[in-house]
């Protein structure tokens, strides 16, 4: 969507808040021996507090109000309570919600308790890649010369990008316009990003795999090559100078 008046930056601003403190309470609520449904029911109990409604739910039917992905899945992990947390697991957490009309979305990796699989470096490195994807987003700039700094970025650490995972366009909807925010350089993608736009920008950044393939639940994203991935996400607001970082709550630069 496009922010055009106060309102709709207020309703934006809110959803965006609602989002990123789920996030946040669920990261730290989550612990070594507890189920992702547990997590996931604590994340619901969360967004039914604050009045929202879990977005996949809502728009996919998506069996859980968040996507929890431990390990080698790379997204859309389903919470189960057969799926118990374990210490040094790498665990992923995208929460996206309605509220009021809104929609927002983040997410975010880390890694549960002590790094004792050395999945650390990854996190850390998606991390920064975002933070440096952001900071270079404003009004008129193409969309695929942000896909080509995740990558840039990505090799020069030592690793590589999820080709078929995109971020996309937010706010009246879970996903709009533009739909192919690529964390590589799209040549065929001539599209620029728009001032006052709102959009979530994610990174998909991989130890060995290029590729997101589904399981066989119909749901869950592994990687083509097996390895890692780390993802971070933030829904911002593009303007003529530094984006807005409407999820800033969620912490995971902190």
């Amino acid at each position: 969507m496009s922010i055009t008046t106060e309102n709709e930056r207020i309703g934006m601003q809110q959803a965006s808040d609602t989002v990123a403190v789920t996030l946040k309470k669920m990261r730290d609520f989550a612990k070594p021996g507890i189920s992702t449904k547990e997590l996931d029911d604590y994340g619901g109990e969360l967004l039914a507090q604050m009045g929202a409604g879990s977005a996949p739910l809502l728009t996919y039917g998506f069996p859980g109000h968040a996507c929890i992905s431990i390990n080698d899945e790379i997204a859309h992990g389903i919470p189960s309570a057969d799926k118990i947390l374990k210490e040094g697991d790498l665990v992923n957490i995208d929460v996206s919600a309605e509220l009021n009309g809104y929609w927002a979305d983040n997410g975010g990796s880390f890694v549960l308790g002590e790094d004792i699989h050395g999945h650390g470096r990854l996190v850390q490195t998606s991390k920064e890649i975002l933070r440096k994807a952001i900071s270079n987003i404003r009004g008129g700039v193409r969309i695929s010369e942000i896909g080509r700094l995740i990558e840039t970025e990505a090799r020069k650490a030592g690793y590589m990008v999820i080709k078929n995972l995109t971020g996309n366009g937010v706010g009246r909807s879970l996903h709009e316009e533009p739909h192919e925010i690529t964390n590589y350089c799209d040549r065929y993608n001539i599209k620029r990003f728009k001032e006052n736009s709102v959009v979530a920008i994610e990174t998909f950044i991989s130890t060995r795999s290029t590729v997101a393939d589904t399981q066989a639940d119909g749901w869950t994203l592994s990687g083509n090559k097996g390895g890692f991935v780390a993802q971070h996400e933030h829904t911002i607001i593009v303007t003529g100078g530094q984006p807005v970082i409407m999820t800033a709550q969620n912490g995971i630069w902190g």
